[in-house]
């Protein structure tokens, strides 16, 4: 037998496999519809940029991203300590993992950007495409959300509806206060 040909799982790796599994399926993306809005809401402050616009966004999408990220690492842990458990290492990186889809959701509009330049747009041009596929996130977790809890396909066109309408929300604030 070559050393290539998988042999039976063993108790070790099957154990990890589970624990990721089980992971997975309690995985609460509620984060990426935040942080999905919140990267619109940053797309749309954005208007001040400096001599490197592109640069500057995409930092401040990844860099506000993190902060929140970390705001709401704190905020479960202290949490944890008003209800007198004091948050062990396994704690810490469990709620680092949940807390974690607000920094994923930041990064395909700050991906956006960084290519816009390839797909021929102007500054103005990226800053719509950034906004729409954050706007499309947020919808896109909203529906991964609901999918994971179990909710019903009318339940998933309802909240996707309604993230859609808040992030159509947001594009008519960016146009009622560009022009």
């Amino acid at each position: 037998m070559s050393s290539t040909t998988s042999g039976p799982t063993t108790p070790r790796r099957k154990g990890r496999a589970q624990r990721r599994a089980e992971l997975r399926s309690q995985a609460d993306y509620t984060g990426g519809v935040y942080g999905s809005m919140l990267a619109a809401s940053v797309v749309i402050g954005a208007g001040s940029l400096g001599q490197f616009p592109r640069t500057e966004l995409v930092l401040l999408l990844l860099l506000t991203g993190l902060v929140f990220w970390v705001a709401h690492v704190h905020a479960q842990l202290f949490g944890a300590r008003l209800a007198r458990q004091a948050p062990d290492r396994r704690g810490v990186l469990r709620v680092c993992r949940e807390e974690w889809p607000i920094v994923k959701a930041a990064v395909p509009p700050a991906a956006a950007v960084a290519v816009s330049p390839l797909l021929g747009l102007d500054v103005r041009g990226a800053l719509w495409l950034a906004l729409s596929i954050a706007v499309a996130g947020q919808v896109g977790w909203s529906v991964a959300a609901a999918r994971r809890a179990g909710a019903s396909r009318r339940l998933m066109a309802v909240t996707a509806s309604v993230n859609l309408l808040l992030g159509l929300l947001i594009i008519f604030f960016k146009i009622v206060l560009t022009h």
